[in-house]
């Protein structure tokens, strides 16, 4: 990670040389081969342990604001990718509010810092769900499969975590075993600022009013990402037809085109004309 960050610095002097204002990401490199995830299920383990027990959350979106604040009121592209918990109502209804939100913190958690691990950004935490995206360089198709095979590698690392990582902590203290869906795609967004999230803060006795902007994502990319979500059963990822078309073969050939009903699903694609393409994970990937 250290020399990816040192190739960061590099591009983004480079970037500055020639007056390019966009800035570089970790999403801009391939990450895979970098990500070591036996370790990301050895640390998932100990902060679930840590997380049920001193109730410990140490994830926010500010560098999420940072990197999109340069981007107000305009499109830029993006890869999305959103994970949901299975069975919350019923989670909800069986489990006491106080373990509910011990697993909420430990999924929501370790979701977000594997957002992070492979270059992404976390938008925001919507109830038992996680939002993220992953910085695309406007370009040709290269600039977005960089980011894209990212996006679609931490799908199924969040798959392995929680099967492997955080289930057997569940497990051990008597909580139910979590599942999820997870669902990427990749697209153009338009970023907006609602308004000022305002705090005081306190500095050598005096205080002063910080303000910091309420910023989110719209879009056609977005709504169809978490559309998308409900489609996938347990522990499935489903993607779209852009992503799918980006990725390398050998990601493609761990999914298959699902046959949805026009009825379910009617999003029609902007390139094709026709019903918008979903593919779901084979269930031995």
């Amino acid at each position: 990670m250290d020399e990816i960050k040192k190739i960061i610095n590099l591009e983004e002097k480079r970037l500055q040389e020639q007056n390019v204002n966009q800035p570089t990401t970790l999403a801009e490199f391939y990450l895979d081969a970098v990500v070591d995830l036996n370790e990301l299920i050895k640390k998932a383990q100990e902060r679930t342990w840590t997380a049920l027990q001193a109730k410990e959350f140490n994830i926010s979106p500010d560098d999420s604001r940072k990197i999109l604040g340069k981007y107000l009121e305009s499109k830029i592209k993006l890869a999305i990718i959103h994970v949901d918990l299975v069975g919350f109502t019923k989670l909800c209804m069986t489990l006491s509010p106080n373990r509910l939100a011990d697993i909420i913190r430990a999924f929501t958690q370790e979701m977000s810092i594997l957002i992070c691990s492979y270059g992404g950004y976390i938008i925001k935490f919507i109830g038992d769900a996680v939002l993220g995206f992953f910085m695309v360089k406007a370009g040709g198709v290269e600039e977005e499969k960089i980011p894209s095979t990212n996006a679609l590698n931490c799908a199924f690392a969040m798959k392995n975590v929680i099967k492997h990582g955080i289930n057997p902590i569940l497990s051990q203290y008597d909580y139910p075993e979590i599942h999820a869906r997870i669902s990427v795609d990749v697209g153009e967004n338009v970023v907006v600022q609602y308004g000022w999230e305002k705090h005081k803060l306190n500095l050598n006795n005096e205080n002063f009013e910080v303000r910091n902007p309420i910023i989110d994502i719209l879009g056609y990319t977005i709504s169809i990402a978490v559309k998308m979500t409900s489609l996938a059963k347990p522990d499935q990822i489903v993607i779209g037809q852009m992503i799918f078309d980006i990725v390398d073969e050998n990601l493609q050939t761990r999914f298959n085109e699902l046959p949805i009903n026009s009825e379910v699903w009617n999003y029609i694609s902007s390139t094709t004309g026709n019903i918008y393409k979903i593919y779901g994970s084979k269930i031995d990937q």
